[in-house]
């Protein structure tokens, strides 16, 4: 079992912001398996899917971004699985706008959300398909920034970006290794 989390907030305002990149990333995934998220448990909306007789659980918190671990912690115990078995998505102010990085551990960095995810979880150890968002050109506080709408002009980077997270969400579901699939997302 594996549980695909994409990090956001769950307001429709959030809805474009660069901090809900999980969020449409995990929607990216749900649409490419077929599911839709279609129940509220353990703090989250959650679509159940299947990847070769693998069930896979896809989840939105909706505990906001800086309470986020809160139900990741739920949903590792509601389903017995491992953090080996997490993949967590999530925007990240540490890398250019548009790329994907892939890591198999790690520290929070400068992102709240996984900062509770870690804390509440009590692991490092887990994957993390980070989207990268920062903008040279843009020199405003981190708050406000991860708060603030994509621009039109790079509304197709980033959703091309998202649509990448969640091929490398779904390869790494169907056995690949973590890896592997650096070598293919990571760039």
């Amino acid at each position: 079992m594996y549980i695909i989390v994409g990090l956001g907030n769950p307001e429709e305002k959030y809805l474009r912001t660069f901090h809900n990149m999980g969020y449409i990333a995990v929607g990216d995934v749900a649409d490419k398996l077929g599911v839709k998220f279609a129940k509220k448990e353990c703090e989250a909306y959650v679509a159940e899917a299947y990847v070769g007789g693998e069930k896979i659980i896809l989840a939105r918190p909706v505990t906001y971004m800086n309470n986020s671990g809160r139900a990741v912690k739920q949903l590792l115990a509601k389903y017995k699985a491992s953090p080996e078995n997490l993949v967590v998505i999530y925007d990240d102010y540490d890398i250019p706008k548009g790329k994907v990085r892939i890591r198999p551990s790690g520290s929070a960095g400068t992102h709240n959300g996984m900062r509770s995810v870690i804390a509440e979880t009590g692991v490092r150890d887990f994957v993390r398909i980070r989207i990268g968002i920062r903008d040279e050109e843009v020199n405003i506080p981190l708050i406000n920034y991860v708060l603030s709408e994509v621009k039109k002009e790079d509304y197709e980077l980033f959703i091309s970006a998202c649509t990448r997270a969640a091929d490398a969400a779904i390869e790494l579901v169907k056995g690949r290794s973590v890896d592997y699939v650096m070598t293919l997302y990571n760039g």
